[in-house]
């Protein structure tokens, strides 16, 4: 039986030698989505996660894409160490030009 869970997650920035920082609005970019409890519930919350990122940096200019890193655990969130997904976006420098 296919049953649905929370996928947590959270956007963090580089932040030079410091490693990671929360992207942006923290508040934001910070949540839950429930989706079904299976690595294709996973990937759908992971896909709406980055179509919101995608949608904010088309809004507010292409230019402001940045490279972050989607952590997302099963139920809680944990430490990015034990994160069951992580997911790098790192927008073309060009987009402008795409």
């Amino acid at each position: 039986m296919n049953t649905n869970t929370d996928w947590v997650y959270r956007v963090f920035e580089p932040h030079g030698s410091e490693g990671w920082r929360p992207y942006g609005d923290a508040e934001r970019w910070h949540g839950a989505i429930t989706a079904s409890d299976s690595p294709e519930g996973a990937r759908f919350a992971i896909g709406r996660i980055v179509a919101d990122l995608m949608s904010e940096w088309e809004r507010i200019g292409l230019h402001h894409a940045m490279h972050v890193r989607v952590f997302v655990w099963h139920v809680e969130e944990g430490d990015m160490d034990d994160a069951d997904f992580v997911v790098e976006v790192r927008p073309r420098s060009d987009f402008d030009a795409a």
